[in-house]
């Protein structure tokens, strides 16, 4: 079994008064994908939140390769290895496809001419991005703008991503493309945390699903175990 690089124990996580993660315990292994499910209102971008440093969470631990990172800064959880795609994508307006790519390499050190390889290595993966790559990334469709948040994670080197709500108003072919791109994504070494309110894509692409209820992670299991389960199909699928 692979070792443990994120583990997340009785967090709790809150917007000034207003508590919103209650207590969520998750373990990402290395060379895997885990899903986050839950309805909306759970708490799932609110604790990937507090995962990239963005929210300081009020209890509990996050750990990565077992160094603890609860209260640290965006930068120290990017400089250990994660990096964040978020919902929305939040691309910059204004700027270039290849600069907001730029922009996700801010942190790294190991020089110019790798950070140009693993640019060509984003417009390998996504083609779509090279003919684009002059072009205001704000300005290109959903599902381009998704890969280049994808991209832009990707190139601060991470060995864990975290993506919330990969399939978010995009067509189902295009889904389809990114959830094959990130099982590239993964075999070339990264893990995968996502976030999909789609419970279907979830169980399709992830090796071990957590559910989140109301502010908890209230169960977890292989997906394989999780998809045949007819109480959770009937509570997150309607079926």
């Amino acid at each position: 079994m692979s070792t443990i690089l994120l583990d997340v124990e009785a967090l709790q996580v809150a917007y000034g008064d207003i508590q919103v993660v209650w207590s969520a315990d998750l373990q990402v292994r290395e060379g895997t994908t885990t899903a986050l499910i839950g309805s909306n209102g759970a708490g799932k971008s609110t604790l990937l939140r507090a995962l990239s440093g963005l929210l300081h969470p009020i209890g509990g631990h996050i750990r990565m390769s077992g160094r603890d990172l609860t209260g640290a800064s965006p930068q120290n959880f990017v400089e250990q290895g994660i990096a964040h795609v978020p919902e929305g994508r939040r691309l910059f307006t204004g700027l270039s496809v290849h600069d907001n790519l730029m922009l996700g390499a801010y942190r790294r050190k190991d020089g110019k001419q790798a950070i140009r390889a693993d640019i060509e290595k984003m417009y390998a993966l996504f083609p779509r991005l090279a003919e684009r790559r002059n072009q205001d990334a704000t300005t290109m469709s959903g599902g381009e703008q998704q890969m280049c948040a994808i991209a832009r994670g990707l190139m601060a080197s991470p060995r864990l991503l975290l993506i919330d709500e990969l399939s978010l108003g995009l067509a189902p072919a295009v889904v389809d493309q990114l959830v094959l791109t990130l099982q590239q994504v993964r075999a070339a070494g990264t893990s995968l945390l996502v976030v999909e309110q789609d419970v279907g894509i979830a169980l399709e692409m992830a090796d071990h699903v957590y559910i989140m209820d109301q502010g908890r992670t209230v169960r977890h299991g292989p997906a394989e175990t999780i998809a045949a389960d007819p109480s959770i199909l009937s509570a997150y699928i309607g079926t």
